[in-house]
C-alpha cells in the first residue's frame, strides 16, 4: 500500500469513527421534514385514531418549530433552541415585535413555536408531561399528536391560545382541545416517534405516535400565552421547551403514503 492509499484509508476511518451510528431498532422517528415523503424505515404499528376519539392528554410548546414544512422552513441553527422559524419572520412591524414580559418563558415576539396537542385512546386525565398520557395500568396506548406552528407576535388581534388550550369535555366522553386551526393547510400524517431535545438521530425514542402535522404557520398573540401560564393550567406549562433537530437519515424515516 503507497502513502497515499495509507492516508485515504486513515482518512475514511476517521470520517467513520466520528459519523453517529443510527439507532436503526427503535422505529421511525420524529421530527422530519414533512414536504419530503421519503422513508426507508420498515417498522409498523396501528394507526391512531382521530383526536376526536381520542382523549387530549398533555399540551406543550417547542422554541421553534422542531419539524420543517412549507410554511416553516427558515433554518435556526443546530442548538437545542435553533430548529425552524416560519417563512414570514422577517415581515413583521416593530409593533407587532414589541417586547412583552410575562408569565411564559422561553419565547418573545418574532419567534416561532411549534404546538403539540398530545392524545390517547387511555382513559387518562389531561395533565403534566407526556406521563399523563400513558398512566398506570394502561398498557400499549396509541398516541396521536396534532401539530400547529405559530408565528409569536404582539397583536391583541393574533389567535388567542388560551382558547386553543382550553380543555373541555365533548360529547362522548372524550377531553378534547378548546381549538385547534382548521385553516393552515391540509395536515401531514406519518407514524413516528415523541420528540425534544435530548435526542438525535444515535439516541432515539422507542415511542410510536401517529403525527398530523399543519403545513402553514399562523399568527399567535404572545399575550394569550402569557395569561395561559399566570391563571394556571393543568399541564402545568410555564415555559417553551427545546427542539429536537431534524431528522434526515432515511433510514429513522417512514414513507409518507
Amino acid at each position: 500500500m503507497t502513502e497515499t492509499e495509507e492516508a485515504v484509508e486513515d482518512v475514511a476511518e476517521i470520517v467513520e469513527a466520528a459519523a453517529p451510528e443510527l439507532c436503526l431498532d427503535a422505529g421511525p422517528q420524529t421530527p422530519r421534514d414533512i414536504s419530503n415523503v421519503m422513508g426507508l424505515n420498515t417498522v409498523t404499528f396501528p394507526k391512531a385514531p382521530t383526536s376526536s376519539a381520542m382523549n387530549l392528554c398533555n399540551i406543550h410548546t417547542h422554541t421553534n418549530a422542531e419539524h420543517k414544512g412549507p410554511g416553516f422552513s427558515v433554518f435556526v441553527d443546530a442548538s437545542d433552541n435553533g430548529g425552524y422559524a416560519c417563512n414570514e419572520t422577517t415581515d413583521l412591524s416593530a409593533a407587532e415585535l414589541a417586547p412583552s414580559e410575562g408569565a411564559y418563558k422561553g419565547v418573545v415576539p418574532g419567534q416561532t413555536i411549534e404546538v403539540h396537542w398530545v392524545h390517547t385512546t387511555c382513559d387518562a386525565t389531561p395533565g403534566e408531561g407526556l406521563g399523563a398520557c400513558v398512566p398506570e395500568g394502561c398498557t400499549d396506548p396509541l398516541l396521536r399528536v396534532e401539530a400547529q406552528t405559530f408565528l409569536v407576535v404582539n397583536d391583541a388581534n393574533a389567535l388567542d391560545f388560551t382558547e386553543m388550550a382550553a380543555v373541555v369535555e365533548e360529547k362522548g366522553g372524550f377531553y378534547q382541545a378548546g381549538m385547534i386551526p382548521s385553516d393552515t393547510g391540509t395536515p401531514v400524517t406519518f407514524p413516528g416517534s415523541t420528540t425534544g431535545p435530548s435526542y438525535r438521530q444515535a439516541v432515539c425514542l422507542p415511542a410510536q405516535v401517529t403525527w398530523n402535522v399543519r403545513p402553514m404557520c399562523a399568527q399567535l398573540d404572545i399575550n394569550s400565552l402569557h395569561k395561559w401560564a399566570a391563571e394556571g393550567n393543568v399541564f402545568n406549562e410555564t415555559k417553551s421547551h427545546g427542539v429536537r433537530q431534524l431528522v434526515t437519515a432515511p433510514e429513522l424515516l417512514s414513507p409518507i403514503q
